[in-house]
């Protein structure tokens, strides 16, 4: 997977969904999620599969497992960093769909760079009116601290 957003972060645009549940965001959505391990945290991370996936480890030692009702898989972009560099499902395993709380739409890191993020083709239609009538970016741009 291309890295999304720099390590260094960014000012992102999230679109708040009521309800994460499998009609509201899929598979290859960058979302923001509470952070299993701090509940007062959050992480932005991929989600890689949700209720129904067959979950299957490279290590041959591991049972696969299908993820259950409300259970979805959440991975880094940056599929060189370790599992515990990444902070993702490899680590702690399933995520509820409770905890994801919105999709990035936009990543603005400094006033030349910048850009939606690539979502499902499903939340990049969804998304459109929103990125086209209330996304100002040179508003964002004018007002963003690098």
């Amino acid at each position: 997977m291309a890295l999304t957003i720099a390590p260094e972060g960014g000012t992102l645009l999230v679109r708040k969904l009521p309800a994460a549940d499998p009609q509201c965001v899929f598979v290859g959505d960058v979302v923001v999620m509470k952070d299993p391990e701090k509940s007062d945290s959050y992480l932005v991370r991929r989600l890689a599969a949700t209720e129904g996936y067959e979950m299957v480890s490279k290590d041959e030692k591991e049972e696969p497992f299908v993820l259950e009702k409300d259970q979805c898989w959440v991975l880094a972009d940056n599929e060189n960093l370790k599992p515990k560099e990444a902070k993702d499902s490899r680590l702690f395993g399933p995520v509820s769909m409770n905890d994801i709380i919105g999709r990035v739409l936009y990543c603005l890191r400094t006033t030349v760079d910048h850009g939606p993020i690539q979502n499902s083709q499903f939340s990049m239609q969804k998304d459109l009116p929103v990125s086209e009538v209330e996304l100002d970016v040179d508003e964002m741009a004018k007002n963003h601290k690098a």
